[in-house]
């Protein structure tokens, strides 16, 4: 006992200097990503060399091609940068607030909703517009990372563009509680949100569900259920590069593998959390909404994949799947970016192209509702 003992206490302090490296090329990573969109176009094929990366038809963007670079030079690889679940959670979020703009709103209040076993956290993010629509968000993070601060400014960018209520719901995560337990919670707030729609200003007519990656893949979920329990539909399902099928074996999971922000180890990582002795499995359309036996009567979707995520091809056979079954989509891939690159829209370039666009359409879709 006493040498299993000394043995983890070894371990874990032979530990802590990586993280602080880890930590300290987080923070040097968060101050390069500030000064990137200071950067003019020209200074950053230089600093690339003049080397550009394509692949599948797709040319990368130049501003996400340097951050990845970046990204590299500084030892750090994917999305996941630590195997200690608090760890890679508390270096998220410090990667996370390096570049936070904090964009101005008219009021943000952070409150509780009713989650499947109990109040959940949640942030409202209010906009002055009236009588508008209310969209429930759904952060990602594989179901084991990420948090309602992580996705600060992106859901105060949809609220001030998009000129809609986002209501960020903070679900359960894994390893502490597994799978389906993120999406009891995704689809009790989502019932929250239309009984007090109208009690948070919005159009209780016009209740949307939205996320990115395994976000995206809740609200998938959500609108399954929904159908499922007789209630109504949401009027919207936003899906940014959602995960739809955990055991896909495609294509731009083979070419994306590596190097895209996005990798192979991050997303089995997290299913290994999300799913290791969990009550369901992967092919359960909790899951893997992809794997749902009638994608009918489902509300309508707005699907976006993004050109060099390992995600794009399941993104897409999910929108696929919901046109084949009568269910109404708006498919958009936008092939310059990146998985993430939602949240990489402060850097400019593609990504805030992209997401502009993104929730310009959103705000198209929920305009001809009601």
């Amino acid at each position: 006992m006493t040498s299993s003992v000394t043995s983890e206490r070894s371990a874990t302090t032979a530990a802590r200097p990586a993280r602080r490296r880890d930590a300290v090329a987080n923070a040097v990573a968060g101050v390069t990503l500030r000064g990137l969109p200071r950067i003019p176009h020209p200074v950053k094929r230089a600093l690339l060399g003049g080397r550009s990366i394509t692949l599948d038809g797709n040319t990368l963007d130049t501003t996400l091609q340097l951050m990845l670079a970046g990204q590299q030079a500084l030892g750090l690889d994917g999305l996941v940068a630590d195997d200690d679940v608090d760890a890679a959670r508390a270096q998220l979020e410090q990667l996370a607030a390096s570049f936070h703009r904090r964009i101005p709103m008219p009021e943000v209040t952070d409150l509780t909703v009713s989650g499947a076993v109990g109040p959940i956290r949640a942030r409202h993010y209010r906009t002055t517009e009236p009588n508008a629509p209310l969209l429930v968000f759904y952060h990602g993070g594989g179901h084991v990372i990420g948090s309602l601060d992580t996705h600060d400014d992106l859901c105060r960018e949809i609220c001030r563009s998009g000129a809609v209520h986002v209501l960020s719901v903070d679900y359960r995560l894994a390893p502490e509680h597994k799978a389906p337990a993120g999406a009891d919670d995704a689809f009790a707030a989502y019932l929250w949100a239309r009984d007090n729609a109208a009690a948070l200003g919005a159009d209780p007519r016009r209740v949307a569900v939205g996320g990115d990656s395994a976000g995206g893949n809740l609200s998938a979920v959500v609108s399954l259920r929904a159908r499922a329990e007789n209630v109504p539909a949401p009027a919207l399902q936003l899906l940014l590069y959602p995960v739809t099928d955990h055991g896909a074996s495609t294509r731009s999971r083979t070419l994306f593998a590596n190097g895209f922000f996005l990798t192979q180890r991050d997303m089995d990582w997290f299913t290994a959390r999300f799913l290791g002795d969990a009550p369901v499995d992967g092919t359960h359309p909790d899951v893997s909404p992809l794997l749902a036996t009638d994608h009918s009567g489902l509300a309508p979707a707005l699907v976006v994949t993004a050109g060099f995520d390992p995600l794009r091809d399941e993104g897409r056979h999910y929108a696929d799947a919901l046109r084949a079954a009568g269910t109404p989509v708006d498919y958009r891939e936008y092939g310059s970016v990146v998985h993430g690159f939602a949240n990489f829209f402060p850097l400019g370039g593609a990504s805030a192209t992209a997401t502009a666009d993104v929730i310009s359409a959103m705000r198209a879709h929920l305009s001809r509702v009601g």
